[in-house]
């Protein structure tokens, strides 16, 4: 099968064709982003792939449709840059990865929990001039303190048990769907507002729905325990950053850690370091000493990047052999 790979980036091209000497698709890699504008570039393909940030709206389906593709293969698991329905109205088949490493993102969350805590990142910048005084840098034990999880799936479910069996931390839970095996080492479910009332620590783990965005909002914010800390390595448009700017300037939040954002399409990813970036939300999040950003890369481990891809193009030959898409997403397609 012949795939164009939208968002290609040198780490991409390495994992998928080592994946690909198992399965022989003709792999054509693409830097571009897939969008209106550039879904010409796939014609005569039969699958594209794409990630987080390609946009596969309508308009963009319509496109692939009549330049013959059949088959959109997402290397990940969010797909709410898809139109489902426009896809199954057109007879394009839509697969992602529906697991990769949980651990990765899990132990990158706890890493931004203890980076952020402790004041790692800023030691490290002051110790490479030479300074060596400690004011500014005081932390909290974890132990003890309670954690709210929202979204305890297999990344939220791995770093409630990391911080309850790992830390000792008191962790409270949110979803619709609670995890007996969580309950059983002590985690309480609770409703979203009791999470803001009594967490020291909230971090994200929910998919992207129309209930769930902008989960922390200005009332979430107002409602939190004084001085909290946030965490998001789940997706952007959870948290509404200009209410999140906001309680960091009153003090309301204490310390804020994302790995996303929500206009992160046209930032992350990519090398801006000589330009001057436009979004002015994201700038006055920069300036705060106590708001730790990292450019969406909780799931990029060696593990991860293997695990994407061999499900990738696993999905990709399902298709082509006319098999059951057990990682299908939305109305059925057929090759």
């Amino acid at each position: 099968m012949r795939m164009a790979v939208f968002s290609a980036k040198p780490y991409d091209r390495r994992s998928l064709e080592a994946a690909n000497a198992a399965h022989g698709h003709e792999l054509v890699f693409v830097e571009s982003r897939l969008g209106p504008d550039t879904a010409m570039l796939a014609r005569g393909f039969s699958a594209v792939c794409v990630f987080v940030n390609d946009v596969v709206d309508a308009t963009t389906l319509e496109a692939l449709a009549g330049g013959g593709t059949r088959l959109v293969a997402l290397r990940c698991t969010g797909y709410n840059n898809v139109d489902l329905a426009a896809a199954g109205r057109l007879g394009i088949a839509v697969v992602r990865v529906p697991a990769y490493s949980p651990h990765a993102v899990a132990e990158f969350t706890v890493g931004l929990i203890l980076t952020l805590n402790r004041q790692i990142h800023r030691a490290y910048n002051r110790v490479r001039e030479n300074n060596f005084a400690l004011d500014g840098l005081l932390g909290f034990d974890l132990f003890g303190k309670t954690v709210g999880v929202i979204g305890t799936g297999k990344i939220g479910g791995l770093v409630a048990r990391t911080l309850r069996l790992g830390f000792g931390c008191e962790v409270l839970a949110h979803d619709l769907h609670p995890d007996p095996d969580l309950i059983g080492i002590g985690v309480t479910y609770v409703d979203a507002d009791a999470i803001a009332e009594r967490s020291d620590i909230v971090t994200l783990h929910c998919p992207l729905t129309p209930q769930t965005r902008h989960i922390v909002n200005a009332r979430s914010i107002a409602r939190a325990r004084r001085g909290f800390m946030l965490v998001n390595t789940s997706r952007g448009a959870l948290v509404d950053a200009s209410a999140v700017i906001e309680g960091l300037k009153s003090g309301q939040i204490g310390y804020v850690a994302v790995d996303v954002y929500e206009q992160e399409a046209d930032l992350f990813f990519e090398d801006l370091s000589s330009e001057i970036i436009q979004d002015d939300v994201f700038q006055r999040l920069l300036t705060f000493p106590n708001v730790l950003v990292t450019g969406h890369q909780a799931f990029f481990t060696r593990e991860a990047l293997g695990n994407i891809a061999e499900t990738t193009l696993g999905n990709a030959t399902a298709f082509e052999r006319g098999e059951d898409l057990v990682n299908r997403i939305g109305p059925p397609a057929t090759a």
